[in-house]
């Protein structure tokens, strides 16, 4: 609809800029602790945290100290957590078959969380890259990531984890049907409660380096992942898989990495009206840590710029690794 506006001198936009209170009183978007949620890395061991060289100030963690973690976390107003694992070389395999284990890592920290922490929402991982010695999201046959045969491990690692505890399941290996499949499976096993938000529109990108070296995947990635993540060139084709995620059972979806993107989570907003998140990935974190270290940009200014960009853009929350340090930043702003 077109808009008319006075004109100047009637109309003098920077009149509610003029003060705090004024900039505060007309502003369209809001960040909240609630809006945060937070990806975490788990390790085998116990009271053991090792630093992410590409990521500074994130650690892997034992489970004991996930459990500290996130009970800080929570205390700060974060009520979401999300959990990728570190797999060991020696343990990942061909057939991946760690990815459904009842006692793996993944499904012990849930369990462990889930005991201490009843009202925190646990959301995972769905693909097959920690566990893969080929460091793929799906089988590798013959050079060939596999689409039909993944999405059955997937059904059996979504599962599991709804088993253990998981409160939200993050597919993320961009496998063709495996959205309705995991609904029919989860409705079949009783977990017809557990949320799906798929990572509907995730990229083929170069942001994610820093992450695979986080999970350990970077030494055992063959080829690349262009062949089932999305080419950046495409905005519509990211509306259709939305669209397809949604009519298979998506209760939310994600646009993945997230800044580069952000006209794909304002269109995906618009189109459907549904919840849409963001994953502000590792490389985004990098490039702001490294920054900021270097005393190139103010640390705190442009975290909270970043994110609420995000919220401009018609998310209803962010997945970022800067969580417990904004939810320290709005809790002393209260």
């Amino acid at each position: 609809m077109p808009r008319t506006v006075a004109p100047y001198p009637l109309t003098r936009l920077r009149r509610t800029r003029k003060m705090s209170a004024l900039r505060g009183l007309v502003r369209e978007n809001a960040l909240e602790a609630h809006d945060l949620i937070w990806p975490v890395f788990v390790q085998e061991g116990e009271n053991k945290s090792t630093p992410i060289v590409s990521m500074p100030g994130v650690n892997r963690l034992s489970i004991d100290l996930l459990v500290q973690s996130a009970s800080e976390a929570y205390d700060l107003g974060i009520g979401v957590i999300c959990l990728f694992p570190y797999i060991e070389q020696d343990l990942k395999t061909e057939d991946c078959a760690g990815a459904w284990a009842s006692d793996n890592l993944i499904n012990r920290a849930i369990r462990a969380l889930k005991q201490a922490l009843p009202d925190l929402a646990i959301m995972t991982d769905v693909a097959l890259d920690p566990y893969n010695i080929n460091g793929h999201d799906g089988f590798v046959v013959n050079g060939e990531i596999v689409n039909d045969l993944t999405v059955e491990a997937l059904v059996k690692m979504a599962v599991a984890q709804a088993e253990a505890g998981a409160d939200i399941i993050g597919p993320s290996d961009m496998m063709d049907g495996r959205i309705g499949a995991i609904r029919r499976a989860l409705e079949v096993d009783g977990h017809s409660n557990v949320t799906i938000m798929s990572y509907s529109a995730k990229y083929a990108s170069s942001f994610y380096g820093p992450f695979r070296d986080a999970v350990g995947a970077s030494g055992a990635l063959t080829g690349d992942k262009k062949t089932y993540q999305m080419d950046p060139a495409n905005a519509e084709e990211a509306m259709r898989l939305i669209e397809r995620d949604l009519t298979e059972g998506a209760d939310m979806v994600m646009v993945k990495p997230g800044m580069p993107y952000l006209d794909i989570c304002r269109q995906a907003r618009d189109t459907f009206g549904v919840p849409t998140f963001a994953y502000q990935v590792s490389g985004e974190y990098a490039m702001i840590s490294a920054a900021a270290e270097n005393g190139w940009i103010d640390r705190k200014s442009t975290i909270l710029e970043s994110l609420m960009c995000f919220k401009r853009a018609g998310c209803s929350g962010i997945l970022t690794y800067f969580a417990p340090e904004v939810a320290k930043l709005l809790k002393s702003s209260d």
